[in-house]
């Protein structure tokens, strides 16, 4: 552990600026925090109106100190916080907590102070968490930097989770529902403004805890995400699953974040698509951080799909089908052996099928769970099993229900989660260690984000060694300088070159060039004016289709040659070009996003792209199996398979040249600004680049 993480997590040393003798002002409760939780370290009160504070002695100013503290926590506010600021790296303190508001978030002025605050600190090497942070907590080390009230409210206990927040409310709200569910906590931390230290820093810290087995984070902006990519490569490494919360996808998301924390907003899709590729999985709220927790802390790999439910309820049976089907999960169908053997075990009006209900046959025979779990697990269909107990109470042994499930989690090896709404039947089972629910869709949504976290991972591991060679490169390289447009005839001679499949087309500058070219292409053809000038050629009728006689060709020629000519804009040529006739008209796209270097777009193209939305978005470098997977998601799937007896479109030509455009915009390094192919006419025969537009940097040859 560096110096700045030893003094955030492990300090030796710990000053309060501002600390209180009340344990319920913000800055008394650290100081109560630590000395009620073990914290074995010297604890420092700086406050010049007390000679002492709870118990401990106090000091009127940081000079006062019989030592430099490895660590600060600076209560006071405004101009006093920038002044202990200035203090602490005057004497050398390591790294200090701002949890004064009222600064970056909080309009000019406070920003102003914020950067005041954080130029003196760059300046004396200290690093800074807030401001307007609720602190850092450490529960295996006592050291509880921070003024939640949730500790209060649900004692902390440590444990294998770790919880990383941008926002204070919010990471205590998750602590509660872990604590809640009688998970341990041993991180809890809220950066705040994140003037300096961010979320993606303190995950890599806690990543490379060796007692951390899960870490959820919340985030409202990122900005650097090569050191969340470090933390997430780390953890895939130690086996952790990373679970976030990137709030701010909308419009108005982002607004409120921008007032809440002073973040700095992202395209949401770029972030869904960076998380994506580093195996963090990103989930819509808090209660969705949490959800599949105990599964992930049990250790289970899922190696499928294939769900058996397991009720003593027929209608709990038919809604647990219905809900695992959206999800993705599909009811294993059970063989013939199985059913046999389940027969043998239950009553002759049971259900052997899945769903296996056994009936209300559970009242006098509590074995029968324990009898028919280990029949299901068996089956080689049966990835994952539900417990769906909608009514369990007087004359039922729950004990019994809750040993046969834990006997069968701890040896079966697969996955199971209890569904169980009433509280005691639902603490029966957790007192085992057996992952409850309170509902049957409830149970489903956590197994689903299991089993598609863990196949992502798996994924990762094959991308990792296929772009081990092609690794992003480092921001600084990239190229600052103004963009422009190419024209569609340069866009396609510089795709040509690299080799991507253009449509057959002839630049030509005079009438009888164009007519020439239509006799040797053979057939109807395209004729687009080509100006750097207009990038967007059918909005001034400069793009005439299915010209097939010489005077269509010709009259095409002179009416946009002269619609240039009144625009003002320069002539390159007039593109003549082979009308394809693909099944679909697609799009492959790219840009060079400032954040998160080149993203690539690929989806359903034509001039509804913009409207329909029907596209995916991913990180370049990227393999042509996770374009793949990015287009099974796309609504137009199922149209790409082939439908009505039309055969299926080569998606995997369509897959190369996403590939290829990211491969193009990465090699580049900031050079190419933006590419844009739409459309790209895929058929079952291949796929062809039929209009492009590319963007470039004035230095760019």
């Amino acid at each position: 552990m560096n110096q700045t993480l030893q003094a955030l997590l492990a300090p030796r040393s710990i000053a309060v600026i501002g600390a209180s003798d009340h344990i319920h002002k913000i800055g008394g409760r650290p100081i109560h925090y630590m000395r009620e939780h073990g914290y074995a370290g010297k604890l420092y009160p700086v406050n010049p109106q007390r000679d002492t504070i709870q118990g401990l002695p106090a000091f009127a100013s940081l000079d006062a100190l019989p030592e430099v503290p490895e660590l600060a926590i600076v209560v006071v506010s405004g101009d006093a916080a920038v002044s202990a600021v200035r203090d602490c790296a005057r004497l050398g303190v390591a790294a200090a907590i701002v949890i004064a508001s009222g600064f970056g978030e909080a309009g000019e002025e406070g920003r102003r102070q914020q950067d005041e605050m954080v130029r003196v600190a760059a300046a004396a090497g200290l690093r800074l968490v807030g401001p307007n942070s609720q602190g850092l907590a450490n529960f295996g080390t006592g050291t509880i930097a921070s003024f939640s009230t949730m500790f209060i409210e649900v004692p902390p206990q440590d444990g294998p989770v770790a919880v990383v927040s941008q926002s204070g409310g919010v990471g205590a709200m998750v602590y509660g529902l872990l604590r809640g569910q009688g998970i341990g906590v041993r991180h809890m931390h809220a950066t705040g403004n994140e003037a300096d230290i961010t979320v993606s820093e303190l995950a890599l810290a806690v990543a490379r805890d060796p007692d951390v087995r899960l870490i959820l984070l919340y985030l409202e902006g990122l900005t650097d995400p090569a050191v969340l990519a470090e933390a997430a490569a780390v953890a895939r490494q130690r086996g952790v699953p990373i679970v976030a919360v990137k709030a701010g996808r909308s419009s108005a998301g982002q607004r409120a974040a921008a007032s809440h924390t002073g973040a700095i907003a992202n395209e949401d899709r770029a972030v869904g698509a960076f998380l994506a590729r580093h195996g963090i999985c990103r989930v819509d709220d808090a209660h969705a951080l949490v959800r599949c927790a105990p599964l992930y802390l049990r250790g289970w790999q899922a190696s499928g799909r294939g769900l058996v439910v397991v009720s003593n309820s027929g209608a709990s049976c038919v809604m647990a089908a219905d809900a695992a089907e959206p999800l993705g999960l599909s009811l294993a169908p059970l063989a013939q052996a199985t059913q046999a053997a389940l027969a043998a075990r239950l009553p002759g009006f049971a259900s052997t099928a899945n769903p296996v209900d056994v009936t209300a046959a559970l009242l006098t025979n509590s074995g029968l769970f324990g009898d028919v779990l280990p029949v299901v697990a068996a089956d080689p269909s049966a990835d994952l099993l539900l417990l769906d107990i909608p009514v369990a109470g007087m004359g039922y042994d729950l004990p019994r229900f809750a040993r046969d499930a834990a006997s069968f989690a701890d040896s079966a090896g697969k996955p199971i989660a209890v569904a169980a709404w009433q509280a005691p039947v639902a603490a029966a089972f957790r007192a085992v260690n057996v992952p409850v629910y309170t509902s049957g869709a409830e149970a489903l949504a956590a197994f689903a984000q299991l089993v598609t976290h863990q196949q992502r991972l798996r994924d990762i591991a094959t991308e990792d060694t296929l772009l081990q060679a092609r690794q992003p490169p480092a921001a600084g390289a990239v190229s600052r300088v103004a963009g422009h447009s190419l024209s569609e005839a340069a866009s396609l001679a510089r795709l040509a070159s690299a080799g991507f499949p253009v449509v057959a087309h002839q630049l030509c500058h005079s009438v009888d060039e164009a007519v020439a070219a239509w006799r040797a292409l053979k057939g109807p053809v395209a004729v687009k004016a080509s100006s750097p000038q207009v990038p967007h050629k059918s909005e001034h009728g400069l793009v005439a289709l299915n010209c097939n006689d010489e005077h269509a060709v010709a009259h095409a020629y002179l009416a946009q040659t002269g619609i240039l000519e009144t625009l003002g804009a320069a002539c390159e040529g007039v593109v003549v070009a082979r009308m394809e006739r693909g099944q679909r008209e697609c799009m492959v796209g790219a840009h060079w996003d400032p954040v998160f270097g080149p993203m690539v777009l690929v989806g359903d193209g034509g001039k509804y792209v913009e409207v329909l939305r029907d596209t995916a978005v991913l990180l370049a470098p990227c393999t042509e199996a996770a374009v793949e997977r990015a287009v099974a998601g796309l609504r137009i799937a199922p149209l790409l398979a082939g439908v009505r007896g039309e055969p299926a479109v080569d998606v995997a030509a369509l897959c190369r040249i996403a590939v290829r455009v990211g491969n193009l915009m990465h090699e580049a390094n900031g050079a190419i600004r933006s590419v844009d192919l739409n459309p790209v006419m895929v058929s079952a025969g291949g796929a062809v680049v039929v209009d492009a537009l590319m963007e470039v940097t004035a230095d760019t040859a």
